[in-house]
């Protein structure tokens, strides 16, 4: 297999957008491209899906072993990665994680992508000084995003010249390029109803402005995993998952490996007002609760099917609905399951973001784990015993995390691996 990582020297450059835009045009042209993005993200991955018509596969080096990362770059089709913030960007202290990491660990070349909305000559100096800040990571080329004008393309591309990066291409500011966002990211690709006129507009910028067919002659093989990776083994052998607009940030990597070691997967939709189905344990994933809270609290079937269910476990937005109350931002309250002494406020919102090391104290997991936590929410009361022990990337002690009520659990953190 062979692949190629899209990067930046810094957030928001536009890597999202023109990978999007680079995958569609590859589907265009009937070129089979599998996508991949780095770190914890639920909305990227689907917007990729969107684009090409194929899996996105989440690559975490912070919280993956090399080998389930090779194992999972590994799709059966070339694979085209975008990367997360900067390329030399992660975690504290040391910046674990990042995407170079990614690179080092799969071997593969990465494209710098290159916001030059704000700089001419500069640029020089910024390619340069990335191509050269590590050995073991390899820029081979560069595209320029954001260009003023042509006269703006011609002296970034004579600053560049001495450099000896050759240019992919040259791709000009566009308001029609400009995805709406929200707190936790982009908004989600279900909710755009304009998603596949977005992102065939996409295809024919990066066609007519990016010499695909340089890029897919940049493409390397990856690195060989040297074995079966260990997986996260499935929590019961039938799993019900939420899943629609309020509950939509499940990893694709932990399902499928579950449903390969055996469990039987189904899934509900709490918005449509539908029941789990009979099962052994039923999953609240992260999503949006406090955007529908009111018709959450209201459909009374998915309530009266989740108070029946033998065992629940919810994470993040999960969590919340697991509650027995939710405020939403306009201060209203709102009824939830009841599931756990719980009660979450977006009337006053705080940033909970980072990754978590995850040492259970019972309930559903008997193993370490590795996650993170991106929330806003406020924690009102919290009562019973705690779901986690953690701690952060640097090792540093938090507050226990979650809560367990008999066959009830859950707690803010997205689980993303085993720890081992």
């Amino acid at each position: 297999m062979k692949g190629l990582i899209l990067t930046a020297p810094n957030s928001g450059g536009g890597k999202t957008t023109l990978t999007l835009g680079i995958l569609r045009a590859l589907k265009n042209r009937g070129i089979a491209m599998g996508s991949g993005k780095s770190g914890p993200d639920y909305i990227d991955p689907r917007f990729h899906e969107a684009a090409s018509g194929a899996p996105c596969v989440n690559l975490d080096a912070w919280a993956m072993s090399s080998d389930r990362i090779r194992n999972l770059a590994a799709c059966g089709t070339p694979i085209l990665i975008e990367g997360a913030m900067g390329l030399f960007d992660g975690a504290p202290p040391m910046g674990k994680g990042a995407t170079a990491d990614l690179a080092r660990i799969l071997g593969l070349p990465c494209v710098l992508i290159c916001d030059v909305s704000k700089q001419s000559q500069s640029v020089a100096a910024v390619v340069e000084g990335f191509s050269r800040h590590a050995d073991d990571v390899s820029i081979v080329s560069v595209i320029l995003n954001k260009v003023g004008s042509p006269r703006h393309e011609a002296m970034l591309r004579r600053a560049l010249d001495p450099v000896g990066l050759p240019i992919l291409g040259a791709v000009y500011r566009d308001t029609k390029l400009e995805t709406p966002s929200r707190h936790l990211g982009l908004v989600q690709a279900n909710e755009r109803d304009d998603l596949e006129a977005f992102l065939d507009y996409s295809a024919s910028i990066a066609s007519n402005s990016i010499d695909i067919d340089l890029l897919l002659s940049l493409f390397q093989p990856i690195s060989k995993s040297a074995g079966n990776p260990k997986i996260l083994p499935p929590p019961a052998q039938s799993i019900a998952i939420a899943s629609d607009q309020a509950f939509a940030f499940a990893y694709p990597h932990l399902l499928s490996a579950w449903q390969k070691a055996g469990s039987e997967l189904s899934f509900f939709s709490p918005l449509a007002d539908q029941a789990p189905a009979p099962s052994d344990l039923v999953i609240l994933p992260g999503g949006y609760p406090e955007l529908h809270a009111g018709k959450l609290a209201s459909n009374q079937t998915f309530i009266t099917g989740m108070q029946q269910a033998k065992a629940v476990y919810g994470e993040c937005g999960g969590y919340m609905a697991m509650g027995e109350g939710l405020i939403d931002a306009d201060g209203k309250h709102h009824k939830m399951l009841g599931l756990l002494p719980l009660e979450t406020s977006f009337a006053s919102r705080k940033l909970h973001l980072g990754y978590r090391n995850l040492t259970p104290q019972g309930g559903l997991w008997d193993l370490s784990l590795n996650g993170h936590e991106f929330h806003y929410a406020t924690t009102l009361k919290a009562n019973g015993k705690p779901l986690f022990h953690a701690t952060d990337a640097e090792n540093t002690k938090l507050p226990h995390m979650g809560l367990i009520n008999g066959p009830y659990s859950g707690s803010f953190a997205h689980i993303i691996d085993r720890a081992d």
